[in-house]
Parts: C-alpha cells; structure tokens; sequence
C-alpha cells in the first residue's frame, strides 16, 4: 500500500471510527480510544501548534495515525467492516470543526502552562 492509499484510508478511518464509537456493539477499550482519536481529529486546536517548526506537523503526521492505528487494533473486525461501509462518503465535504473538541486539548495546554508558572515560581522563590 503506498502513501496515496494510506491517506485515503485515514480518511475513511475517522468516520469509521466515529461510528464505531456510537455503535452498541464496541467493547468500552475501544470506545475510549475511539473518544480520544475523534476528539483529536476533530479538534480545532492541536496538541503542539502548526506553526512552530516542523513540530507543529509532526503530531498531524504521526500521533493522529498512531491514536487511529491503535484505536481499529480494538475495534472488532464485524463492527469496523459495518462502520466502514457507512462511513466511505460520510465526510467528503470536509471534517465537521467544533469547538468543544478543542476542550481536552485546551485543558493539556492549561495543566501544562500551570505546571511550568509553578516550577519557574519555586526557582524564584527559592
């Protein structure tokens, strides 16, 4: 499968994953990874900004994969076929952007920044 084929597959992939995650029939392991990839896919916002240099795309490049390769290694075979052939025209006019995706990523972004005021504030303060 060469690279044009792959990115063809992600593209079905995050509906399929989508659905899978409405569907009764997905085991709770699956349906927690699933919430974590659609979540991100979905978002807004990216864990580390496109504009910072390369970092920005790497996430786009190799996390969102990663979190839906790991996510269909949950879902049942049956079930990810079912949602597959739901899924195949789904979102050909462009991924749905809604804000409150961007919620958990947002939350990352504060702990961190939380994190860092408060080691710099103890180097100062000590």
């Amino acid at each position: 499968m060469n690279l044009k084929e792959k990115a063809k597959n992600l593209k079905t992939d995050i509906p399929t994953i989508f659905l899978s995650l409405k569907d009764k029939e997905t085991p709770i392991i699956a349906k927690i990874f699933a919430t974590i990839t659609v979540a991100y896919a979905l978002s807004p916002v990216d864990l580390i900004p496109d504009f910072i240099p390369v970092l920005g795309y790497l996430d786009d490049v190799i996390l969102l994969p990663m979190l839906i390769a790991l996510t269909l290694k949950f879902i049942p075979r049956d079930i990810y076929d079912k949602n597959r052939k739901l899924a195949e025209h789904m979102w050909d006019g462009g991924k749905p952007k809604k804000w409150f995706y961007a919620i958990p990523i947002v939350i990352i972004w504060l702990v961190l920044l939380s994190l860092i005021v408060k080691f710099i504030y103890c180097k100062v303060v000590s």
